[in-house]
């Protein structure tokens, strides 16, 4: 069953048709419930007006067998106020409903002058607990009066051999001579019953066939608004059996939320493309760069294995720091890339900018004391990059500035780095933040380094949530400004020297 529902489509047309099968079932009860009691009230208007008119018919002073009974065929009774049968219908053969089976009239021998009773009044076993009202002992009517009242039940009764249910009307009316009559009368419930039959079987019929229809057309309907899906699904997999990321899915013409799907997948699948070809030139650049310090150390350990006395050792060792200073960016990148979260620890970053400033010569520091929530490690590496980059392009002084901000996005801490040097030109300064990248092609790599450094400090502001940028310095250099949010003043624990 599981399987047989799995798909969207299966549960689509399932719960459609189950939502209009419930809704039509309501609505058909509905409507044989309206009819039916349409019917019924159609049937209790006949019955009454039938009653109403024997009832006036005694009110005028009619005797029993001078009553209008047998015209339409239809039962009625007329009882005393004792709950004898004292008139009825000529065929009248049996009867349900009415307060009195009997169907043989028993008036009183003197019926016409007086209400005593002859002693023989309860033989007939008639039976006083039907609907019509109570037969109390003192009437409310006034002689010759009909009651404005009239009660309704449901009986049945046999005509002439005929059998049939009927709705019963009882109307009370007062004779003078002859106390408080009943007059019972009933109108037939064929038409009520036949109506309701042939219309719960229309519903019988109809019903099937219409669930049958919304199914078939929630069934289409969905395979329709599924087949971009199915689409994409189909493209998604040949791309990943032909590891082409260059391909795309399709978008449907529509603005629903297929459509939204096929452009986001779309996104993503450029954005995982941007990402692979990213790491490609990584791993390929990473390679490039290793290849020369371990290939000049390689050289150097080989002449010294042929000739000791040609060995360079100085040079080695810093072929070896280089080796080693890439190895750590090259891992410090692969830990950013994989989404390593900062730290949240509390620190001055203005004393952290006079400790870098102190181990560098010719760096000037202005810095106030701004606290950054953030791993103090990573920015003393930014700090540190900065600083280094600055120091290769001055032609005199590096000034180091840590400030405080205020503005629209809140409350900011600055660190900003300037040098006297060349600056950046203005088309390369989002291009100086690419890893591998060297704007001086004629700069030795040892004296240029790999290109990683600014790329490893932004990558780092952007994580700890601020900005880095460059613009040109009014010494005429490069200003490499950092911005990072102050730290919130709760809900942060200090540390002593925690470093990540």
């Amino acid at each position: 069953m599981r399987r047989l529902f799995g798909s969207v489509r299966a549960r689509a047309t399932l719960g459609a048709t189950v939502v209009v099968a419930v809704a039509l079932v309501a609505a058909g009860a509905a409507v044989l419930l309206s009819l039916r009691s349409n019917l019924i009230g159609q049937a209790g208007t006949q019955a009454e007006r039938t009653a109403r008119s024997v009832a006036t018919e005694l009110a005028v002073g009619k005797a029993y067998d001078q009553l209008s009974l047998d015209e339409d065929d239809e039962p009625v009774q007329v009882v005393d106020e004792d709950g004898r049968l004292v008139a009825a219908s000529k065929d009248l053969q049996r009867i349900s409903g009415t307060g009195t089976d009997a169907v043989t009239p028993r008036p009183r021998p003197n019926a016409t002058a007086s209400g005593d009773d002859d002693g023989d009044g309860d033989d007939d076993g008639d039976n006083h607990g039907g609907d019509h009202r109570g037969d109390d002992d003192a009437s409310t009517l006034e002689p010759g009066e009909i009651d404005e009242n009239t009660t309704f039940a449901g009986g049945s009764a046999t005509i002439d051999g005929h059998h049939a249910d009927y709705r019963f009307a009882a109307v009370k009316v007062d004779v003078e001579g002859k106390g408080e009559l009943t007059v019972h009368a009933g109108a037939p419930l064929s038409a009520e019953q036949g109506a309701v039959r042939t219309a719960q079987t229309a519903l019988l019929i109809g019903f099937p066939l219409l669930l049958g229809v919304v199914a078939g057309v929630t069934w289409l309907v969905t395979r329709r608004a599924l087949r971009p899906v199915e689409g994409i699904r189909g493209e998604m997999s040949a791309i990943t059996a032909s590891e082409d990321l260059a391909r795309r899915v399709p978008v449907p013409d529509t603005h629903d939320e297929i459509a939204r799907l096929a452009r986001t997948t779309n996104e993503t699948l450029a954005a995982l493309e941007a990402s692979v070809e990213r790491q490609r030139r990584f791993v390929a650049d990473a390679s490039h760069e290793l290849r020369s310090p371990v290939a000049s150390l390689r050289t150097q350990l080989e002449v010294a294995l042929a000739h000791p006395e040609l060995l360079d050792l100085q040079g080695a060792v810093e072929d070896t720091v280089r080796l080693q200073d890439l190895a750590a960016d090259l891992l410090l990148l692969a830990r950013l890339d994989a989404g390593e979260r900062p730290g949240r620890a509390r620190f001055d970053l203005g004393a952290l900018a006079r400790e870098a400033a102190a181990r560098r010569t010719g760096v000037t520091v202005d810095a106030q004391a701004v606290e950054v929530a953030g791993s103090r490690g990573q920015l003393e590496r930014v700090l540190a990059n900065l600083l280094d980059n600055a120091r290769r392009h001055a032609r005199s002084a590096v000034t180091v500035s840590v400030r405080r901000s205020d503005g629209a996005q809140g409350a900011q801490a600055v660190l900003t780095v300037a040098d006297d040097g060349d600056g950046v030109p203005e088309g390369d300064r989002e291009r100086i933040f690419e890893r591998f990248v060297r704007l001086d092609d004629a700069r030795s790599r040892d004296d240029g380094g790999a290109g990683l450094g600014l790329a490893i400090a932004r990558d780092v502001a952007l994580r700890h949530g601020g900005t880095l940028t460059v613009r040109d310095a009014p010494a005429g250099g490069a200003l490499f400004e950092l911005r990072l949010p102050m730290a919130a003043s709760e809900g942060l624990e200090k540390p002593g020297a925690g470093r990540s």
